[in-house]
C-alpha cells in the first residue's frame, strides 16, 4: 500500500483555559464547572460537588498541544470548547459572560499560534438573540469561521421554531456550525458502563441531524455549512430506517418538510471518528468521501489518539485521503 503523507486538519478538538472564574460563587446558582489543580500538569473538572472529569495539561496548554501535534503529524487543530462548558442552563446574561470568556481564550490561542490553530466559538443558545450577537462577534471581531453548538438546547431539538433566526443569521454570516452531542437523552437511566458516551452520544447526533432535516433547516438554508461529530453518530447506519419511516408515515415525518431525508446526504459534513476500518468504509459509501473530515476528539480518551492514522492506513486513492485529511475541512470552514 502506498504511503501518503499530506496536510492534516483536525476539525474536532477541545480546549479550555487553565484557570476559570468561580461562576457559582459569583452568580449564586448552577453547576458551573470549576477546576482543581490538585497536582502538576493535571486538574479535576468539578461539576457541582462531583468530579466530572480529570484532565491533563494538553487540555489547556497550547504549547503542549503543538508538541503533541508535531508527534502525530497534525498540522492544524480546530479548537472548540468542551460541551459541558456550554452553560445553556444559565441565565442568558451569565451564559454570555462565560461564552465570551471561552471565546476570547480560544481567539488568544489562535493569535499566538496562527498557523497551528483555527478557533470556533460557543454561544448562549438558550437565548437566540444573545446567541446571534455573540456569533456575530465571533465572526467579525474574533475572526472565527464558525461556532460549536449542542445536539439539543435544554432538551429542545434543533428543529424548534425558536432557532429559525439563528440558522438564518449563521447562513448570512457564512458561519460554519459544528454540532456536538451533549446532555444525552436517557442519560440518567444508563449511567453504568459509560453508556451515555457509548450509546447516548451516537443517538444524540442522529437526533440532531434528523431534527434539522425534518424541520427543513437545510432546505431553507442551502448555504449553511454544518458538520456533525463522531461520524454522524447512528445516522449513516439508520438512514434506511429513517427513509422508510418518512415513506410509510409521512403524517408523522413529513409534516414540516416533504423532501426525502436521503436527499440531504451531501448537504452537510461529518467527522471520521469511527475507530473501525469497516465503519470508515461504510460512512464513505453512504455519506460520500467529499463530506467527511478528519476529527479526533483530542485530547480525550474516547478519541483517536493518533489523529488520521485510520485514514492513512486505508487503501484509498491519494485524492480521497486528501479530501478526508484536509480538503473537506477547508470547504466546511469556508476557507
Amino acid at each position: 500500500m502506498e504511503k501518503h503523507q499530506q496536510v492534516r486538519i483536525d476539525i474536532h478538538t477541545h480546549i479550555m483555559p487553565e484557570h476559570i472564574p468561580n461562576w457559582f460563587q459569583k452568580f449564586g446558582y448552577g453547576e458551573f464547572i470549576r477546576l482543581e489543580h490538585h497536582k502538576p500538569c493535571c486538574a479535576r473538572m468539578i461539576k457541582g460537588d462531583k468530579v466530572f472529569r480529570e484532565i491533563e495539561q494538553n487540555c489547556w496548554d497550547p504549547h503542549v498541544r503543538t508538541k503533541e501535534m508535531d508527534m502525530t503529524t497534525v498540522d492544524v487543530q480546530v479548537l472548540s470548547t468542551i460541551p459541558v462548558l456550554f452553560n445553556y442552563f444559565a441565565k442568558a446574561e451569565h451564559a454570555l459572560e462565560t461564552s465570551r470568556f471561552f471565546n476570547d481564550h480560544i481567539a488568544q490561542c489562535v493569535e499566538h499560534h496562527p498557523t497551528r490553530f483555527i478557533g470556533i466559538g460557543t454561544v448562549p443558545m438558550q437565548d437566540v438573540d444573545t446567541a446571534i450577537k455573540e456569533m456575530e462577534r465571533c465572526v467579525t471581531e474574533l475572526k472565527m469561521p464558525g461556532i460549536e453548538i449542542g445536539s439539543n438546547i435544554n432538551t429542545l431539538n434543533l428543529s424548534d421554531a425558536s432557532f429559525a433566526p439563528f440558522w438564518e443569521a449563521a447562513e448570512q454570516l457564512g458561519c460554519s456550525i459544528f454540532v456536538h452531542p451533549w446532555e444525552m437523552m436517557g442519560e440518567k437511566e444508563m449511567q453504568k458502563y459509560w453508556l451515555p458516551w457509548l450509546v447516548g452520544m451516537p443517538a444524540e447526533t442522529s437526533r440532531a441531524i434528523c431534527s434539522m432535516i425534518f424541520a427543513g433547516v437545510f432546505e431553507k438554508h442551502p448555504k449553511l455549512r454544518v458538520a456533525f461529530a463522531h461520524g454522524g453518530g447512528s445516522f449513516p447506519l439508520t438512514i434506511g430506517r429513517i427513509e422508510q419511516g418518512f415513506n410509510v408515515r409521512p403524517d408523522l415525518c413529513a409534516i414540516d418538510n416533504k423532501t426525502n431525508p436521503r436527499d440531504y446526504i451531501g448537504k452537510f459534513w461529518i467527522d471520521a471518528l469511527v475507530h473501525d476500518p469497516k465503519a470508515l468504509d461504510f460512512i464513505i459509501d453512504i455519506m460520500g468521501h467529499d463530506k467527511i473530515c478528519m476529527g479526533s476528539d483530542y485530547p480525550f480518551p474516547l478519541g483517536e489518539h493518533h489523529p488520521g492514522k485510520l485514514i492513512e492506513s486505508m487503501n484509498y486513492a491519494g485524492e480521497v485521503k486528501d479530501r478526508l485529511l484536509y480538503k473537506n475541512a477547508m470547504e466546511w470552514l469556508g476557507r
